[in-house]
């Protein structure tokens, strides 16, 4: 069972039980909307994803082209070798993927 996609269709529901279902606060079984439960449970992968992409581009930012930025301040490098890694980094973490 997909139980944040339950939770988040079925307000009702509490409770949770894999083999016995969902009840409400009274402890009443609730019928689920199983299209229901599915559309979410895609809604909500997909927007893990995205969550995902945002983190590892945040990442790569920080850990490649923030150091290159700062060289570029200081004559180390070229705004160039910036840009091109900032380009390199977006196109490994695309937000339309998600």
């Amino acid at each position: 069972m997909n139980h944040a996609a339950i939770y988040a269709t079925h307000p009702n529901v509490v409770t949770i039980d894999d083999t016995a279902g969902a009840f409400d606060a009274q402890g009443n079984q609730v019928t689920i909307d199983e299209a229901a439960v599915a559309a979410e449970a895609v809604r909500l992968e997909a927007a893990a994803v995205i969550k995902r992409i945002e983190a590892n581009r945040r990442a790569a930012y920080i850990a490649e082209a923030d150091p290159l930025f700062f060289k570029a301040q200081r004559g180390e490098a070229t705004v160039q070798e910036w840009q091109d890694k900032v380009a390199e980094i977006k196109a490994r973490y695309p937000k339309e993927a998600a």
